[in-house]
C-alpha cells in the first residue's frame, strides 16, 4: 500500500484503541508515523546489485512475528522526540507504535505485490489480492476520518475509520472471489484447463480486474468488470519464459543467469520475453490496463557482458494519461 494510506490505518488504530491518555491527535501522530515504518526496508539496496531491493522489500520487516520489534524501534526513537515532550510514559508510547506498526503487514497482504508476513517461519510471500495497491477511494475516506477523531479528540470517529476500512476489505474479498469465478468462466469457454489463475485488482479500484491464467505453454491476460453490468474484456496471451528457446546463448555459470532465477522467483513464475524488446524479460502480473501486456518493471540481458555483470532492472510508466484513458474505458464502458 502507498505510505499515505500505511499511515492512516495506523493512526486509526493507534487512535481508536482507549487509554489513558485523552490526546488522540498524539496516538494518531505516533501511530502514523510506525504504520509507515516497515517501508523503511525500501533502502536496502546496493550500487552493485540491482535486484537485492527487489527481495529484502516486504520481508522481514513486514512479518508479523516482528511486530513487536518494529514497535519497539519506533517507540525508541519517537519517545524522546515527541512522547516524552507530551508526558506519554514509554509503556503508552510503546502501545501506539506497536498499535500502528502492526497494520502495515497484513494491509500489504492484502494487495496483490506479495508480503513475507510469515516469516522467519515462512518465506511465502502472501498476496491476497482484494484491494489495489493505491486506491483513493478507499484513503480518502480513512484520512478523513483520522483527520476527523485527531480535531474533534473523538474516537467515534476512528471507530468508524476501522469499520470502513473492514467493510471495503471485505467487498474487495467478494470482487476478489467474483472475478476468479468468470476468470474460471473465460478459460473454460477457450477449452482450457489452467494450470493457475489468480484475479488482481485493477489499478485503483475494485471494480476492473485482472485475470491471468496459464496453460502448457501460454499466460492468458484478459479483464473483468464485476458486479452490476459484469463484462468480459478480451485481452491477450504470451508465450511462457523458456530459457532454452528464447535465452539460448545465456550461460547458466553466469550472474545474469542467476538474476534471471531470482526475478522468476519474485515474479512468482508468471514471466516471459517482451515482444518488443529482445532480451529483455517481463514480470506479466502488473499493467496499467489490466486486459493488456504492458510491464511495469522488467529485465534487461545482454549477451556480450561478462559472467560477474548483473542483469539491469528497469520500471517502466510510459504514456500514463493515455494508459488511464484505456483504464477508464473498462470501467465506465456499457
Amino acid at each position: 500500500m502507498d505510505p499515505l494510506t500505511q499511515g492512516a490505518l495506523g493512526a486509526a488504530l493507534a487512535q481508536a484503541t482507549p487509554t489513558r491518555t485523552k490526546n488522540i491527535a498524539l496516538a494518531g501522530g505516533l501511530g502514523f508515523i510506525s504504520g509507515m515504518a516497515a517501508d523503511l526496508d525500501a533502502l536496502i539496496r546496493s550500487t552493485s546489485d540491482p535486484l537485492i531491493f527487489l527481495e529484502y522489500h516486504r520481508h522481514f520487516t513486514h512479518s508479523l512475528a516482528f511486530i513487536p520489534i518494529g514497535g519497539l524501534l519506533c517507540a525508541l526513537a519517537l519517545y524522546y522526540a515527541v512522547g516524552r515532550r507530551w508526558q506519554l510514559s514509554r509503556l503508552q508510547t510503546f502501545a501506539y507504535c506497536t498499535l500502528g506498526y502492526a497494520t502495515h503487514g497484513l494491509l500489504d497482504a492484502s494487495t496483490s505485490y506479495g508480503t513475507m508476513l510469515l516469516w522467519p517461519v515462512s518465506e511465502i510471500r502472501l498476496a491476497w489480492s482484494i484491494i489495489p495497491i493505491i486506491d483513493p477511494l478507499f484513503t480518502i475516506v480513512l484520512v478523513t476520518l483520522c483527520v476527523a477523531a485527531a480535531r474533534k479528540q473523538n474516537r467515534m470517529f476512528s471507530a468508524a475509520a476501522l469499520l470502513w476500512v473492514g467493510a471495503y476489505i471485505s467487498m474487495g474479498a467478494m470482487q476478489h472471489s467474483a472475478a476468479l469465478a468468470m476468470g474460471q468462466q473465460i478459460a473454460a469457454s477457450r477449452g482450457h484447463n489452467p494450470a493457475r489463475l489468480e484475479a488482481k485488482p485493477g489499478f485503483a479500484n475494485i471494480l476492473v480486474w485482472k485475470i491471468i491464467y496459464e496453460t502448457e505453454e501460454s499466460f492468458y491476460v484478459d479483464a473483468v468488470r464485476v458486479g452490476i453490468g459484469a463484462q468480459h474484456f478480451t485481452g491477450t496471451s504470451i508465450l511462457k519464459l523458456k530459457l532454452a528457446r528464447d535465452l539460448p546463448w545465456l550461460d547458466a555459470d553466469t550472474q545474469q543467469a542467476t538474476d534471471v532465477q531470482r526475478f522468476i522467483a519474485f515474479s512468482n513464475g508468471f514471466v516471459s520475453m517482451d515482444p518488443k524488446h529482445p532480451n529483455r524479460v517481463i514480470d506479466i502480473r502488473y499493467s496499467f490496463v489490466p486486459n493488456e501486456i504492458d510491464p511495469l518493471w522488467s529485465l534487461e540481458l545482454a549477451p556480450d557482458v561478462g559472467g560477474s555483470a548483473h542483469a539491469i532492472y528497469q520500471t517502466h510508466r510510459e504514456n500514463p494519461r493515455e494508459s488511464f484513458g484505456r483504464l477508464w474505458e473498462l470501467l465506465t464502458q456499457d
